[in-house]
């Protein structure tokens, strides 16, 4: 006789612990929602035992090949919270502009070293 009772492989039950986690931290505890409880919701969707959303062809195979593969969601995401940066504390202090110019050198910096030990820019 078989069972209909399909139980979560031990991979997938550690993921959905983790999409559980998440999307607490997202909810109770107010630990940046806006990243947290879409990627904790998304990690519970896909790795729920015979979830039609893992499949290929899917609605979410579809967002990933049309937007992470190609680096569009990234970009959205960061230009998204960039404009909601509040720029109040930099406004009273302007010296924390020193801030973002660390940064900004920071991955220049970065993608120049990598450039000079044989990395490409372009992965095509």
């Amino acid at each position: 006789m078989e069972s209909f009772i399909y139980l979560p492989t031990l991979k997938q039950a550690v993921m959905i612990l983790l999409g559980l986690l998440l999307t607490y931290l997202a909810v109770r505890q107010k630990y940046e929602p806006l990243l947290l409880l879409p990627i904790g919701i998304g990690i519970l969707l896909v790795n729920l035992p015979l979830s039609p959303l893992a499949k290929t062809g899917s609605f979410l195979d579809l967002l990933f090949q049309y937007g992470i593969a190609n680096e569009f969601f990234p970009l959205l995401i960061f230009i998204s919270i960039g404009a909601m940066m509040d720029f109040r504390p930099l406004l009273e202090k302007p010296w924390l502009i020193i801030f973002g110019a660390v940064g900004q050198i920071g991955i220049f910096g970065s993608m120049i070293v990598a450039l000079l030990l044989g990395f490409s820019l372009w992965a095509w």
